[in-house]
């Protein structure tokens, strides 16, 4: 059986930080009304069994956290900064500020593994933490070891976080990293010609909304977008209410409304939600880059998540959708070890390696 101890905790950055520290505590001030109960039996029941040590240590350690609210939000965020890993020495790090646009302040990005004279694929990567936590800085080790994998360069951005920002702001964050990326193609070794963007959870949300921008602008060609459990329906956790042996570890509806009425700016799950801020949301999703879409089978997103390669199916985008059984909200960065942790990170990287047009690794 797979081993889980602290030294793993540790590895809860960004998304998996957030999932736990937030989850399954009540939502605080934002919330007008309470999300729907679901009743829990063992929380552990549908997980799956190589995942359950895991899974039963991040409910040990968020049995006495406080409820995520407004209030909370700067300990949480400032929290995060102890689960950071440390980084890669022989993987190089360029911190720079970039201009984001007329009336918007400069944004931050982290240039990983770039190669003046090379000509490599490369990833626009946007970190998880519910819209509202988490930080580029603090995942500078999990993007190291994919441009590690796949000898490409990542630019991650350090997009505004809500509710001090709304979606409209850290949408152009997000852009202004993929178009500085492009135009600067030449100085980071980059072939402008292979771009993917990425994210998990929140920043898959991102990812998916970029790659939406990024058709409607017409300036930035990509290859892929790599959506990691991703973020993409307002409505769940505040109109639509999964079964109740779905998100019993880590983020759940109550945290998800929370997140996502910070990152709208308004009541989530409602009519006339703005279809720019939510990627389930937007109409045609013809003319999209190819997806690669990537769930757990518990995790609070599976549904809609399935629901979104779905709609890309229909929509003739190339997309492949996995979804492992058992699986919990940020299983592959608590318990990197354990076969569907394996599975689901080698099923990532080779979609990427596909659409880089690269060779994949003898089995």
């Amino acid at each position: 059986m797979t081993t889980f101890n602290r030294r793993d905790l540790m590895k809860l950055t960004g998304t998996a930080m957030l999932a736990a520290l937030a989850a399954p505590k009540a939502i605080g001030a934002m919330a007008s009304e309470p999300a729907k109960a679901k009743p829990v039996g063992d929380p552990l029941q549908y997980i799956d069994p190589e995942l359950r040590p895991a899974a039963e240590q991040v409910l040990k350690f968020t049995a006495d956290m406080p409820p995520l609210s407004m209030e909370g939000l700067p300990k949480l965020r400032a929290g995060g900064a102890a689960f950071a890993a440390p980084h890669l020495p022989e993987i190089p790090v360029e911190e720079r500020t970039i201009p984001v646009g007329k009336g918007m302040p400069d944004v931050k990005i982290f240039i990983v593994n770039a190669k003046a004279g090379a000509k490599r694929p490369g990833i626009l990567h946007m970190h998880g933490g519910g819209y509202i936590a988490g930080a580029a800085k603090w995942e500078i080790r999990y993007v190291q070891e994919v441009a590690r994998d796949l000898d490409c360069i990542v630019v991650s951005v350090e997009y505004r976080l809500a509710p001090e920002t709304t979606y409209v702001g850290s949408v152009e964050d997000n852009y202004a990293g993929l178009r500085w990326m492009y135009d600067h193609a030449a100085e980071l070794g980059l072939d402008p010609d292979r771009i993917a963007v990425m994210g998990e959870s929140a920043g898959g949300g991102h990812a998916a909304r970029l790659a939406i921008t990024a058709r409607d602008r017409g300036e930035v060609p990509l290859v892929l977008q790599a959506l990691i459990y991703p973020m993409l329906d307002d409505r769940t956790g505040s109109t639509i209410h999964p079964p109740a042996h779905i998100a019993t570890v880590g983020w759940d509806g109550q945290a998800n409304k929370f997140g996502w009425q910070s990152f709208l700016g308004q009541e989530p799950g409602v009519k006339g939600v703005p279809a720019a801020g939510v990627p389930a949301r937007v109409e045609d999703l013809s003319g999209l880059a190819p997806a690669f879409v990537a769930v757990g089978g518990v995790d609070l997103f599976v549904q809609e998540d399935i629901a979104y390669a779905t709609r890309l199916l229909e929509a003739r985008v190339p997309t492949e959708l996995l979804v492992v059984p058992g699986a919990f909200h940020g299983f592959d960065r608590v318990a990197p070890e354990t076969y569907p942790a394996r599975l689901f990170t080698t099923s990532k990287l080779n979609a990427l390696r596909r659409a880089f047009g690269e060779t994949l690794p003898a089995a």
